[in-house]
């Protein structure tokens, strides 16, 4: 069902809200960018758990997302606007 939700977004059938765009586009730049609240560098395995937490809420965002897509569907709607 990922699939045909990913696809709606894409072609704009579901919008997915601002907080879930600001966050998915922050946990990017966050993995990306040196800077860590833990590092690596330092702390080895264990600097990878701040990543994973932020990654943790991208995912719960968009399975939020996706439950009201689905929902939608099972009414009939055609376009969410959030």
């Amino acid at each position: 069902m990922w699939w045909k939700f990913l696809n709606a977004v894409r072609r704009g059938e579901h919008k997915l809200s601002p907080v879930t765009w600001l966050t998915a586009i922050a946990a990017v730049i966050y993995t990306l960018v040196p800077v860590d609240l833990i590092p690596e560098l330092f702390f080895g395995p264990v600097g990878l758990v701040d990543d994973l937490g932020f990654w943790g809420v991208v995912v719960m965002l968009a399975t939020r997302e996706k439950n009201a897509w689905e929902v939608q569907q099972r009414r009939g709607a055609r376009v969410v606007d959030v």
